[in-house]
């Protein structure tokens, strides 16, 4: 693409411009993460011993995903607190992509951890103990009350800002542990009144299940933002053909749009405008509409198209513009 710097004529060629609203403050209160966090550890200790006690992997289990959700908790709190320092150096973003690999972090880890309990499930299928399934009831149910005040802990953590793959990594270790002691508590009541030991290992085949399904959400969610793709649900043809079809626009070519970090588009375009018009009201609209489409991070090269017969675009006459373009172009004509 070439390079244009700002200039004061509204008929001039090459106009850069730049819309974002950056918000620089701390989403997430870690007042809150950190009482969630706390309550899980206090927790997690008692758990441990109740499950040596009773013989119980699915309380192991529970225990061992509550040490990981201990750890995606301190992950989010560390990633939010570096997320929210403002840009500088190298670092034009500042550091908003530590909550994605805080994120992905978290997937990874409910992927083992799922994989490693399969494996023990399944060895006590085929081999079952017997398990207290008094003590086992017991610690579920309180461990069902406990993940519950951390969910209220972690909803209040997000509070009223963007939507956070962070937090919500963290949530989904929360919500998942919720299933897990749910699971863990029916099972003690088939222990209790049927004597079916086998009904520990199959609750944590139940968990494992939940964990797999989490951990692979969130790997896929922060892999299309490393991977620089369009938010999920967003169609950049769409918005290139809606751009295009706007009074006065010319074409719109190396059209990009990527997440910054969860809940920040962004969106970056070479738009050509009509001879003659004011390329500076063409951006301003293309600007509104892309609000609507919720990027309101664009940065949009506008320049004057060659003229030609009614004042349109030229077939090819955007390669005097864009040598090396990326991606398909959009004309008015095109719809």
């Amino acid at each position: 693409m070439s390079r244009a710097v700002p200039v004061a004529g509204e008929q001039d060629r090459g106009h850069w411009h730049h819309a974002h609203a950056h918000d620089l403050g701390q989403d997430a209160d870690g007042r809150w993460l950190a009482a969630a966090g706390a309550l899980i550890v206090a927790f997690m200790a008692g758990e441990v011993v109740a499950g040596v006690l009773a013989h119980s992997l699915a309380l192991i289990s529970d225990a061992a995903h509550m040490l990981t959700d201990a750890a995606s908790i301190a992950l989010a709190l560390i990633a939010t607190k570096l997320a929210a320092r403002p840009p500088r150096g190298g670092y034009t973003y500042g550091l908003r992509r530590m909550e994605i690999l805080s994120a992905q972090a978290n997937g990874i880890t409910l992927v083992l951890l799922g994989l490693w309990l399969g494996y023990e499930a399944v060895r006590r299928l085929i081999a079952p103990q017997p398990v207290t399934g008094g003590v086992m009831l017991a610690v579920a149910l309180a461990g069902v009350c406990v993940n519950l005040a951390a969910s209220v802990l972690i909803a209040r953590s997000r509070g009223a800002g963007r939507r956070s793959l962070n937090i919500e990594g963290a949530a989904a270790h929360i919500l998942t542990d919720l299933y897990a002691f749910a699971a863990t508590a029916v099972a003690a009541v088939i222990v209790i009144t049927a004597g079916f030991d086998r009904a520990d290992p199959i609750a944590t085949l139940v968990v494992v299940g939940l964990m797999l399904y989490a951990g692979g959400g969130l790997i896929r969610a922060s892999g299309r933002i490393f991977l620089e793709a369009a938010p999920a649900g967003l169609d950049p043809a769409a918005v290139g053909a809606a751009m295009a079809a706007r009074p006065h626009v010319a074409e719109v070519h190396d059209l990009h749009v990527w997440e910054i970090t969860s809940g920040m588009p962004a969106a970056s375009a070479h738009v050509l405008v009509d001879p003659l018009e004011d390329c500076h009201a063409v951006r301003a609209d293309l600007e509104a509409l892309l609000a609507e489409h919720g990027i309101t991070h664009a940065t949009l090269q506008v320049d004057h198209a060659p003229a030609a017969d009614g004042g349109r675009m030229p077939e090819h006459a955007d390669e005097h513009h864009c040598e090396d373009s990326h991606g398909p172009s959009y004309r008015p004509d095109q719809g």
